[in-house]
């Protein structure tokens, strides 16, 4: 799994013109998906991301979580996270994500993982075109990969 983690002040997700998914302060979180993933790999990463300490404490320093702030996530399934623009030519192969009927329940189980973490959690449509906006905080932008 690869998540790109991005803090914001406020981001939403659309499709076909309704918003799916909204946030205030908190973390914007592309969620990529691989064939060797298990519930272990998104156990790992969700243990990671709501303990994840980028968020300024008293002396403004990257030292409190998510939970500690009182922060909101908004994950969205991102299977272009593992493509490879490497092997050959411009156009990126995606063999390396996995294929939906695998990628969506794992996906489902992150969500649900992270939601234990007592952290509240939105999201977008798996597999739907999405629009996604975000105000990135700081900038602080992260990748987790397991």
């Amino acid at each position: 799994m690869k998540l790109v983690v991005q803090r914001v002040t406020k981001a939403q997700v659309e499709v076909e013109g309704k918003i799916v998914g909204k946030i205030n302060k908190g973390f914007m979180v592309l969620c990529g998906i691989t064939h060797e993933d298990t519930e272990k790999e998104a156990d790992i990463l969700a243990r990671k991301l709501c303990n994840l300490r980028v968020f300024e404490d008293e002396n403004e320093k990257m030292n409190l979580s998510i939970k500690d702030v009182g922060g909101e996530l908004l994950i969205i399934s991102q299977f272009t996270l593992y493509a490879d623009t490497v092997s050959s030519g411009n156009r990126p192969s995606f063999i390396a994500a996995a294929r939906p009927e695998k990628a969506e329940p794992l996906y489902e189980y992150f969500l649900k993982k992270c939601e234990e973490y007592e952290v509240h959690v939105e999201k977008g449509i798996f597999g739907a075109d999405m629009q996604v906006s975000l105000v990135n905080d700081g900038p602080v932008t992260i990748i987790l990969e397991k």
